[in-house]
């Protein structure tokens, strides 16, 4: 694995592809769980909302796609985060963004803070320990070593998502 490719070399299209996929498969979890993106967690893709959301999405993955490492870095995460996302957008549609966002607050009102941040850490800390585990077996540059830290990037960006709305929320 090269460090960079040229544009519209083979290596190139073949993480371009990967990229607008795991990108699109991103957008497209995320609008199916919050069209209104009320639900969305990225304060940034937030503001951005559809239309400079998708530009910029664009423009990321032709930079990016020059750097296969970096490409499957993210490929990785975002692949990940829609998973995350599709598995309770079924359940956001039923309830509506307005009804499960309070759903979700009286939950945590519900909830002891301990119970919380120990159900975060348990799902980041457990992706992260896999995660690390295949980056300290790889080898630079390889392919598992960008799984492996899509993995890591991935239990980060949960972690610090998930206390960014429990601290707006209490």
């Amino acid at each position: 694995m090269e460090d960079f490719v040229a544009f519209a070399s083979r290596d190139y299209l073949i993480t371009l592809g990967l990229l607008v996929f795991a990108r699109g498969m991103d957008f497209l979890s995320t609008w199916f769980a919050t069209p209104n993106l009320e639900l969305e967690a990225n304060p940034l893709a937030k503001r951005l909302g559809w239309k400079w959301g998708a530009a910029f999405n664009i423009l990321l993955c032709v930079a990016v796609a020059h750097w296969t490492l970096a490409g499957l870095i993210v490929v990785t995460t975002s692949l990940l985060v829609a998973a995350r996302n599709f598995k309770s957008a079924w359940f956001m549609r039923a309830l509506g963004e307005v009804d499960y966002s309070l759903m979700v607050g009286d939950a945590m009102n519900r909830s002891s803070r301990r119970a919380y941040f120990i159900s975060v850490l348990g799902e980041t800390l457990l992706f992260g320990l896999v995660g690390g585990a295949v980056v300290m077996t790889s080898e630079w540059p390889s392919v598992p070593l960008a799984v492996g830290m899509g993995m890591l990037a991935y239990a980060l960006a949960v972690a610090f998502y998930s206390l960014l709305a429990v601290w707006r929320k209490w």
